[in-house]
């Protein structure tokens, strides 16, 4: 079976969390041919490939959210003006009233508008003074047009990408990831299925109210954006996964239908954590570990700021942030520069590394994210006999604690986002608790063992292709292909 798996921002050009998924999931189904298709900034993210991609992955396709068709003068022979159909597909979606999305696939997938035909036309600007005279006009209209055009350009960018044929598109995310699977199904008859590890409308929403490139009367109509992709991959979708029953919620809240939602947690290898090399017996220091790419939504500042409280308390305390520093290198500059500021001693940014090299010498891990899925860190730190400190979000106080029919124990601290004392209070708890320590990492192994294994999540998968492989080869009970 040929599968397309598509992500937004992440694999094969980012390392660690969802590309770390992808990447084990492609390799646990050898049988099956997979091709990527990557959603990435700009042509200037091409080919820069961060894994070694497996063997049963035949081909990359790229997306982008901005190209060059933007911004091109019109072509002789071009058409200019939209059809009555069209029109109306262009305005459900920009006034998000039932968007018709099947007109706006032909429109951009079978004629020859180029991106600049439609934002720059006649058309798109009717349709946004429409809707401007009737919510926005408290606010200067040419501001509000450029605006809507850099709103809109990146979902038409989209609309337009060729997709390649695949028998099942595996979307890695709703949003923009979605659309492209809605728009390969109503294309080729392909089966979709849809996986969420974070919530993509919250998280984008998330932050859009944080951000300060967009300015407040705008955060509305991006989140509405996004709510509307998103709503069309539920609804296309023949299966969408959860990782953990409260993330199975949040779908069902944003119009997910509850009877398509199926729960696959994460699975990890333990095996690749039984033989690491430990601490040496006359080390006296306590290694904290931070497995997390140094961005914003890691909150690494927060990290950094407790370290030094717990430090003060416990002084042979050290701390290893151990991931890629150029996703974001302002961010990681400001890091930097804040542990120079308040001079803390002991802090080690080693960069991308192989984790099973450093785990097995660290006596505790740490998350402080303000959002996250159910994250592998914490389960390759059980997997290694580590107890984690990790903030209330996505999954964590589940991974923690345990689930209702889990009464392995607790695995580790959780604490609430962002806040910098408590997070060093329990820093100096675990550094100056050995048998704490050792019987959290004991609890965390049992649950990784019993519910986390990459065997128990390949197996989950393994049902729902062949499921796929059914419906998309045997629709009708017969032995027939849909293309």
């Amino acid at each position: 079976m040929r599968i397309c798996i598509v992500a937004e921002g992440c694999y094969p050009y980012v390392v660690g969390g969802v590309s770390g998924w992808i990447n084990s999931m492609i390799k646990s189904f050898p049988e099956h041919e997979f091709v990527v298709l990557s959603i990435v900034s700009d042509r200037s993210m091409s080919g820069k490939f961060q894994y070694t991609l497996p063997d049963n992955v035949s081909e990359v396709y790229e997306a982008y959210l901005n190209d060059d068709d933007w911004g091109t003068k019109p072509k002789e022979g071009r058409r200019t003006h939209l059809t009555p159909k069209q029109y109306r597909a262009l305005r459900s979606v920009i006034f998000n009233y039932e968007p018709e999305w099947y007109a706006l696939f032909d429109l951009f997938q079978k004629t020859a508008f180029s991106i600049d035909d439609i934002l720059m036309g006649a058309d798109f600007l009717h349709i946004v003074q429409e809707y401007y005279d009737n919510n926005f006009s408290q606010i200067v209209f040419s501001d509000f047009l450029w605006t809507m055009r850099s709103i809109y350009m990146p979902l038409f960018l989209i609309l337009k990408t060729k997709v390649p044929k695949a028998d099942v598109y595996h979307c890695v995310a709703t949003g923009y990831a979605g659309l492209l699977g809605s728009m390969a199904k109503y294309l080729y008859g392909c089966g979709l299925i849809v996986s969420e590890h974070g919530i993509y409308t919250r998280e984008r929403e998330e932050e859009l109210l944080k951000a300060g490139w967009v300015a407040g009367i705008y955060k509305n109509i991006w989140i509405d954006q996004f709510r509307k992709m998103s709503q069309l991959a539920y609804d296309r979708a023949d299966i969408v996964t959860a990782l953990y029953g409260h993330a199975r919620e949040l779908q069902m809240e944003l119009g997910c239908k509850a009877g398509k939602i199926e729960i696959t947690p994460n699975g990890i290898d333990v095996a690749r954590f039984e033989n690491i090399a430990g601490k040496l017996p006359n080390e006296y220091t306590i290694d904290i570990g931070a497995i997390v790419r140094v961005t914003p939504i890691k909150e690494i500042k927060t990290m950094i700021r407790a370290f030094a409280f717990a430090k003060n308390e416990v002084p042979n305390l050290r701390l290893w942030i151990m991931g890629p520093t150029d996703e974001d290198e302002e961010y990681a500059k400001e890091c930097y520069e804040l542990v120079e500021v308040m001079e803390i001693e002991d802090v080690i940014f080693t960069g991308r590394v192989n984790v099973t090299d450093y785990i097995g010498k660290m006596d505790f891990t740490i998350l402080t994210s303000i959002s996250e899925g159910q994250p592998l860190t914490i389960l390759e730190s059980f997997a290694a006999k580590k107890p984690v400190i990790a903030t209330d979000v996505g999954n964590c106080r589940e991974l923690i604690y345990g689930e209702e029919d889990d009464d392995a124990g607790t695995a580790g601290i959780l604490c609430h986002i962002m806040n910098v004392e408590e997070i060093a209070h329990a820093m100096t708890e675990l550094a100056l608790n050995t048998e704490k320590r050792y019987a959290m990492g004991e609890i965390g192994y049992t649950r990784v063992m019993n519910h986390y294994r990459i065997e128990m999540m390949k197996d989950k998968y393994d049902d729902i292709y062949k499921r796929m492989r059914k419906k998309v080869f045997d629709p009708f009970g017969e032995n027939n292909r849909v293309f």
